[in-house]
């Protein structure tokens, strides 16, 4: 009933606190045979890590991963690779303030997680949130890394298309902007715009929430299962369990209810190799909750982060009325290191999906019969 485990065939367990030693999680069900080194999770953990720019936390945390098991390396193996036993992954905490929460040890702060842990457990890490901190996520992000190693040929990707009400022109959409702008923007004319914003939201002391769009590129026909093992619904379930994400939405998602029903089914034709051509997309790439083989496409909501510098109404432990202003280091818009937690939920469970629809079916697909 711990609820620190996620996944059927491949199973991710996260661990630590944000102002513990250590964080880390376990993977577990990962096949044998696949090349990993520390080195191919590190350049994910890097995209996510705090830090890295002025608009994101300043702790400095070099978030250098380090494989504890489940790997192993001969002569014989051409390289180190996954022994298909569990896979330990550490990664320290060296940066921490705590006494930066000293103030907020006795009372809850607005927006965060501090009563709901309180009243559940009657005991809670106040020292950044403990787990329900947006720390535990790069536990997460080197998950993903090993997640996406599973699913060769599918090519997850993810973008920040709005921050707090400024939005991007999607026919300005360019992938290869998003590596360019320190806000995954795959529209270069809305950077400055969300800097101006940003940096009157962090002068203000205040926060701003943001959207963040992924996308996964060569995910075959047939992954996922009906009814209660739907591709979709453990999507939104990855995706909704990550920090201070507060919507989901699959393909049009809540878009679609505008619609109607011609403009929504998405039309076939038959392809140039024989096979079902799709003229649009509408359903994110999952119908049934089974892939269609289209991309995979579902967007995240990210709330304002609740660590502000404006003072708010809050209570104690005591049941005492005060006010309260959170210190510390704290990121104004949590969406933008966002990015790769949500790539990484992404290949986490598609991962998963691909393993039990290979225990299932083998691994093939069924395909149209040749036309005459």
């Amino acid at each position: 009933m711990s609820h620190n485990t996620f996944g059927h065939l491949f199973r991710v367990t996260t661990w630590g606190e944000s102002h513990g030693p250590a964080l880390g999680c376990v993977v577990d069900g990962c096949p044998p045979g696949i090349a990993l080194t520390a080195e191919m999770i590190q350049r994910f953990l890097d995209k996510r890590r705090p830090g890295s720019g002025k608009f994101v936390t300043q702790r400095q945390e070099p978030d250098a991963v380090r494989i504890l098991s489940g790997v192993f390396e001969d002569e014989r193996s051409n390289g180190q690779r996954t022994t298909g036993t569990p896979i330990s992954l550490m990664i320290e905490n060296t940066d921490q303030r705590s006494k930066d929460y000293s103030e907020i040890a006795q009372a809850f702060r607005p927006g965060h997680a501090d009563y709901a842990y309180f009243a559940k457990y009657g005991v809670r890490d106040y020292r950044g949130g403990g787990r329900s901190s947006a720390r535990e996520t790069a536990a997460r992000v080197a998950a993903g890394a090993i997640a996406r190693l599973v699913i060769p040929g599918v090519t997850v990707r993810a973008a920040l298309t709005q921050i707090g009400p400024h939005a991007i022109n999607r026919e300005n959409w360019d992938w290869g902007q998003v590596e360019r702008n320190p806000y995954w923007s795959p529209d270069a004319a809305i950077v400055p715009v969300w800097e101006e914003h940003l940096e009157k939201i962090r002068k203000a002391g205040s926060s701003t929430g943001a959207i963040v769009e992924v996308e996964a590129i060569g995910v075959p026909a047939g992954w996922g299962a009906p009814l209660y093992g739907k591709l979709d619904a453990e999507l939104a379930a990855a995706l909704m369990s990550i920090n201070a994400a507060k919507g989901v939405e699959i393909g049009e998602g809540f878009a679609s209810a505008a619609l109607t029903g011609e403009d929504n089914a998405d039309a076939m034709r038959l392809g140039p190799d024989g096979q079902p051509a799709f003229l649009s997309n509408h359903a994110g790439g999952i119908l049934g909750g089974i892939s269609t083989g289209q991309p995979v496409v579902a967007r995240v909501a990210f709330k304002p982060t609740s660590s502000i510098l404006i003072p708010r109404q809050t209570l104690n432990e005591a049941g005492q009325e005060v006010d309260l202003r959170t210190k510390g280091r704290h990121d104004p818009c949590v969406g933008i290191r966002g990015v790769p937690v949500v790539e990484a939920m992404t290949a986490c469970v598609l991962a998963d999906a691909f393993l039990r629809h290979r225990g299932q079916t083998g691994g093939g697909a069924f395909t149209l019969s040749a036309q005459a």
